[in-house]
């Protein structure tokens, strides 16, 4: 989970791809479909893009031609996600091409002609500024999957679980972060300037199959949560010691929840 000065580390988001992938709203892609130009190429422009693994989810699921315009302020991720081939539904190549920047920069001149915005664990890292910018700039719909929520379930459970989850939770607000309180925000973001609003559950259910990311998410999480409040340090290292046993002997299983987004302009939220 470590976040790295120009983004987020390419190794964290190859290990959590297939997860991501297994947890988005599938629910939402036919209320997303009927939003969407009916025909002529798909202009869909997705903000903090990462190596692209959204754009491999969502290509496939969408009707072509597609033109694909990743964001990121990243040069080196954005390297990585136009290095890979996206396919539409129509199995037919998407085109592809990168933009460099921050999205506290973004205008809704540079999104004229968007069929749709996507980005993906992106609303909880911005700032509610940040939100009004997107939810100003984009003139069509939204789809914006896997913000954190700030419930997690580990099984078995222990009373330390609580504590670690609620510093992490204020660790995600610092500097004034929206972290768990992002998708509410967005929803009156994007409610207030007319859109339909859907949001659905995506959370992450993590087993014996997904150990290795299981135990990389709780190294994140307990540091995280250490580095916001650093009375819990002693009891860390057991704490994340026990944990990392569970989750090697295939004893521990977690849920992340998270909620996805779509929102629709023209409706009423």
């Amino acid at each position: 989970m470590t976040e790295r000065s120009e983004g987020f580390d390419p190794d964290w988001l190859a290990l959590r791809e297939g997860a991501d992938a297994a947890a988005r709203a599938g629910e939402l892609l036919g209320p997303l479909r009927d939003a969407l130009p009916p025909d002529g190429p798909l202009v869909i422009w997705d903000l903090g893009c990462g190596t692209g693994a959204l754009g491999r989810w969502l290509a496939g699921r969408l009707r072509g031609p597609q033109h694909w315009i990743l964001h990121d302020r990243d040069p080196a991720l954005l390297d990585r996600a136009r290095a890979n081939a996206y396919v539409t539904a129509d199995g037919t190549p998407a085109t592809i091409e990168t933009r460099t920047g921050d999205l506290a920069g973004l205008r809704a001149a540079d999104l004229v002609g968007a069929s749709l915005v996507t980005g993906s664990a992106l609303l909880d890292v911005l700032t509610a500024a940040e939100i009004e910018t997107i939810a100003a700039a984009a003139g069509c719909p939204a789809l914006l999957t896997l913000s954190v929520v700030g419930r997690v379930r580990l099984s078995p459970s222990e009373p330390l679980d609580a504590e670690f989850a609620a510093a992490f939770d204020a660790h995600q607000r610092r500097g004034g972060l929206l972290g768990p309180d992002a998708v509410t925000a967005a929803t009156k973001a994007f409610g207030g300037r007319g859109a339909h609003v859907l949001t659905r559950p995506s959370p992450w259910r993590l087993g014996p199959g997904q150990a290795e990311l299981t135990a990389e998410w709780l190294r994140g999480w307990v540091g995280a949560a250490v580095e916001q409040r650093p009375d819990l340090a002693p009891a860390a290292d057991d704490y994340l010691s026990r944990r990392l046993a569970e989750c090697a002997a295939g004893r521990l299983t977690a849920e992340v929840h998270h909620l996805d987004l779509l929102a629709v302009p023209g409706g009423t939220s």
